[in-house]
């Protein structure tokens, strides 16, 4: 099931969305009025629609659409959708990663064709193996095999990927339980993805991507071991 939050501040614009998406898809469909409300609730949803201009002049202090985006970008990785009558923030959209953006008034096939590709990208998310990490303010997700290998950096793990360098606060010890199998601890510093092995002797591993990696001493019979069956497997 999707869970999907509606957040604008006409409720009869908050139904009317809710009864379009109830029709296509089986999901968990919740209402706001305001930003604040939204955020309040904690909930991990799936995909999000803001209706930017969530601000009124009777109410100088409430959040935007915009402004309530840039504050869930820090906590979630959710598909934004923007609904708005004004097409002035279209670029300002981009800078919080959102999906789609909407015109008001919303034309039900449109909104149709937009849910269902979100929803098959969510469902798309969910059926890859993925690591949630937090860098630079934002809450990122990278797919197991898209990482080469992390390195210790400090206080911080470094993850060596397809798309580039992440670094983010995180322990060595703790990532290795969270990617466990098809990975493997070959020195301290270092976690090395199995499948991106290209070559390796008694005291390092050469990865696809050309990088070289420590093996210590003391972990190079495990790690034989742990190679020798990934590779029948």
């Amino acid at each position: 099931m999707l869970k999907i939050a509606i957040c604008d501040d006409d409720e009869w614009i908050r139904r009317s969305l809710r009864a379009v998406i109830q029709k296509q898809t089986d999901v968990q469909a919740d209402l706001y009025e305001s930003g604040e409300e939204l955020l309040a609730k904690e909930t991990d949803y799936d995909i999000l629609f803001l209706d930017i201009c969530l601000k009124t002049q009777d109410d100088a202090h409430r959040l935007n659409g915009m402004e309530t985006a840039r504050e869930l970008r820090t906590h979630s990785d959710a598909l934004i959708i923007f609904i708005t009558a004004a097409p002035d923030y279209v670029y300002e959209a981009y800078d919080v990663e959102a999906f789609h953006y909407l015109l008001k008034p919303i034309d039900e096939k449109k909104l149709e064709e937009v849910i269902s590709r979100a929803a098959a990208k969510v469902e798309g998310k969910k059926n890859v193996p993925s690591l949630l990490i937090k860098t630079n303010g934002k809450f990122l997700r990278i797919p197991l095999e898209d990482i080469y290998y992390a390195e210790n950096d400090g206080r911080k793990v470094a993850l060596h990927t397809r798309k580039g360098e992440f670094s983010y606060y995180e322990k060595m010890e703790i990532l290795e339980k969270k990617l466990a199998k098809g990975f493997f601890r070959c020195h301290r510093g270092y976690l090395v993805n199995l499948q991106e092995i290209a070559g390796y002797d008694r005291t390092s591993i050469t990865l696809k991507c050309g990088d070289t990696v420590f093996l210590s001493k003391q972990k190079y019979g495990g790690f034989v071991a742990a190679y020798m069956d990934y590779l029948t497997k």
